[in-house]
Parts: structure tokens; sequence; C-alpha cells
């Protein structure tokens, strides 16, 4: 855990430091994880599981505190409340001067959502308590055994841990912060949401035949998500818009490559680089350079570099000894430079597993991230592959050729929106495309 002023006192880790200052507008800074079970939602189970859950993952009961110099948690006695869902999804958990829990859990129907501020944890954290609280709600639904557990349990001292301190080496961290502003990429552009909302669209296919489209391609899952996605983005483009590369940054789970089992923040980012203009219609074009490009960036030196880019803003002293007005203001400058050297996010959280015993009462598993203009995330469960955009624009194009290539290729597509999108309906003749409107 990170070093402590007083007991109850927490530092927020080097990927959460950023965060509190680049929450603004429809970028919320707050990601959804949903769990579809095969039956309706029970509240006060949901509650009793919650209440068991957050005894094992006691730092997610921290209120967000503003310092001299940087954003601070602390220990809180307030206790999340489960609530049928009513509002938009992603709505702001951290608001200035109030003392609000950072997450909150939710459902509707089957689902069941955690809802999170991305100060306490990435997707993959978040997830371990997730899984947690659907494992503890289905003991108690069905009288299942005590005993089972999370596959990737670990102690309440691992989960609670800050990695990024505990893996940090001196590099060049500034420097490649700088360098990850410096390109000017292809910006998606739409009719923005009047009142800054997020839309979310969920595509559902066959995690076996995309696996198998992927070996067709003699390439990775992950490497076929982000090339299909380059070609979605391609067919929206006009001839002069062309010129400019397209940056597809990817968020990297790096407890793949160092030892850490933290529920927190543990994540580096890569930027996967294209030229639109390489593209001669076959989907190889795309594919080859991308695979180069991810085990450039995923080489074991690249890897610490990323890495140590979040750590470098902490321990570089200068920037430690700015106030904290002025760091909000820097960072968020900071923050949309960079985003102008990037046309969209993918983030892939692979395949969720789950103990045997409660599999069968599970459909799907699901995730969504706000972003100021789009960002997809990836998972699977079993033979469900999920696709969730979040979009404060009011259209789905990007997203809607996306599974126009995936229909062409064969697979079938099951789509899902949180709102009426007439463009999303008009095109549901797709082939082999089931739309459905999940408003509520």
């Amino acid at each position: 855990m990170a070093t402590n002023r007083k007991a109850n006192w927490y530092e927020l880790d080097n990927a959460a430091k950023i965060v509190p200052s680049t929450a603004r507008g429809a970028n919320t800074r707050v990601f959804r994880l949903c769990c579809e079970l095969k039956e309706e939602v029970n509240c006060e189970i949901l509650q009793e599981a919650l209440d068991h859950t957050i005894e094992e993952f006691p730092f997610f009961n921290c209120v967000l505190h503003r310092g001299m110099f940087w954003y601070y948690l602390e220990d809180s006695n307030l206790w999340p409340v489960v609530e049928e869902e009513s509002t938009p999804a992603c709505l702001p958990l951290y608001i200035a001067g109030k003392k609000n829990l950072l997450y909150r859990v939710n459902y509707f129907g089957k689902r069941i959502n955690l809802e999170m501020f991305h100060v306490l944890a990435d997707g993959t954290g978040a997830f371990m308590f997730f899984k947690s609280i659907i494992i503890r709600y289905l003991q108690i639904k069905h009288n299942l055994s005590e005993d089972i557990k999370p596959i990737d349990e670990f102690s309440v001292e691992e989960k609670n841990v800050d990695a990024f301190s505990d893996n940090y080496s001196r590099q060049r961290g500034l420097k490649q912060l700088n360098e990850m502003k410096a390109v000017r990429a292809y910006q998606v552009t739409g009719e923005v949401d009047d009142n800054l909302l997020p839309h979310l669209l969920e595509a559902t296919v066959s995690s076996q035949k995309f696996l198998d489209l992927a070996h067709q391609y003699n390439t990775t899952v992950g490497v076929l998500c982000v090339s299909l996605y380059i070609k979605a983005v391609i067919q929206g483009m006009n001839r002069g818009q062309k010129k400019r590369h397209i940056v597809v940054s990817v968020p990297v789970n790096l407890r793949q490559f160092f030892s850490s089992g933290t529920a927190r923040n543990f994540f580096g980012v890569i930027n996967i680089d294209y030229d639109p203009e390489d593209y001669n219609g076959d989907l190889n074009s795309i594919i080859e350079p991308v695979d180069m490009d991810f085990k450039d960036k995923l080489a074991e030196d690249n890897i610490e570099k990323t890495m140590n880019s979040y750590s470098a803003l902490e321990h570089n002293f200068a920037i430690k000894m700015v106030p904290l007005p002025i760091k909000d203001f820097v960072i968020g400058r900071f923050d949309r430079a960079a985003k102008r050297g990037v046309t969209t996010s993918m983030s892939n959280l692979g395949r969720i597993k789950m103990p045997a015993e409660v599999e069968e009462y599970i459909d799907r598993f699901s995730a969504f991230m706000t972003a100021s203009s789009q960002q997809v995330c990836v998972c699977s469960f079993k033979d469900k592959m999920t696709f969730g955009e979040v979009s404060p624009y009011k259209t789905h194009k990007t997203m809607l050729n996306f599974i126009r290539c995936l229909t062409e290729a064969g697979i079938e597509v099951e789509l899902g929106t949180n709102d009426y999108d007439a463009e999303v309906h008009k095109d549901a003749d797709l082939s082999k495309m089931q739309s459905k409107n999940k408003r509520k």
C-alpha cells in the first residue's frame, strides 16, 4: 500500500494522479462493468453480497480530497446502497467539495452494474471486485458452497498495494509523455449530445467465431480487434482526411508483465499508429503493420518505459512542488494536447473467468468507459464476446462500420443500446444482425 501520513490516508497511485484533473464534460472518467444473469436480480440479496464483498476491498470505500499538492484518498464511514437503475449511465462520481463514494452498484432486470471512478482502479482491478460480488450473490441466491472463490483470488494486502511504486525504476518517463502528444492524428467527430450524456452501444458476437476469424488471418484476437476498428475508421474518412494517421490508444494490463495482484490501477497505454494510405482494400494490409507495432511496443524494455511514464509525474521534484490548482490546469492542457494525437481508444479486458459452479447462471459480461470522443471496451465470457462503445455523439457511425465489417466476415452481431438511436435502427437490417433497444 502507498505510504500513509496517518492510518486512514492514502496517496493516489501514479495512473490515478491525473484522473481528477482530466474528468470534465462527457469524459467523467467513470467506467461501467455489467453482468447479465439468466434471471431477474434480487435487490436485497445483491445488497447482502456487496456488504460482504467490500470487506475484502476496504480501499474502495474511500472518498477523494484535494490536498495542497495532490489529491488523496481517505477512509470513510459511508456505505454503498444498491438501487434499481433510474438515471443515465456513467454519471459523475466525484463532485468537488462533496463527500461521495467513488463507485456505485445498481441493477435493472437481469443486469448488475458496477460503475467506478478511475481513481480507484482500472478495468482489471475493478473486475476483481465485481466478480467477487457476482459470486457472493449467486452463492446466497442459489445456496451454493461458500468455499467457491474467484479464480484470480489474492489477499487483502495484495489487492490494495500500489504496484506502480513497487515496480518503479528511474527512466525517461516525462520524455515519453511528451512524445505521446507530439503526433496529430485523425479525429472522429459527430453531433455531441446536448447534455453531454454518454451513449452506450453494445455489440455481442460469438467468441469462437471471432477467434476462428483471427486464425484465418494468422493473427491474435487483440490485433484483429484493433485492425477491424481501423478499417471501420477508414470507411468514414474522405480522401483529404486519409493524409492523417489513425492512432488507436490501447491500455495494457501491466499485471501480465510485473508480478502483482493489485486491484488498484496498474496499466500502461500504447499507441498503435497506422497510415490509412497504406490500406489497399485487403485487411491484411492493416493487420501486418498493426501486428508489428504491437510486438514492438509490448517488448519488455518498452513496457517498462510505459509503466515509468506514469511514475514520472510523482518522482519529478519540480512537479511535486507545484500547487494543485496549477497542476490541474497544466495536466488538463496536457491531456487535451495528448488527445489530439489519438483517434480512438480500444481496451481489451480479455476472457472473464468465473468458477464452474456459477457459470451456468451467467449470460454475459460487458464493459464501458467514458471518453471525450469514443472508446471501445472488449471482453468475453464463454462464447459471448462483447464490444462496448461509449461516446457523447448522438450517432455511432464508426461502430456501425465496425459491425458491418463483422457481418461481412460472416459473424452474427447482437446489438443493444441505452438510447433510441435512429441510425442504429435504420441499419438494423444489416446481414445477420439483431437489434434490440435497451432503453429503460
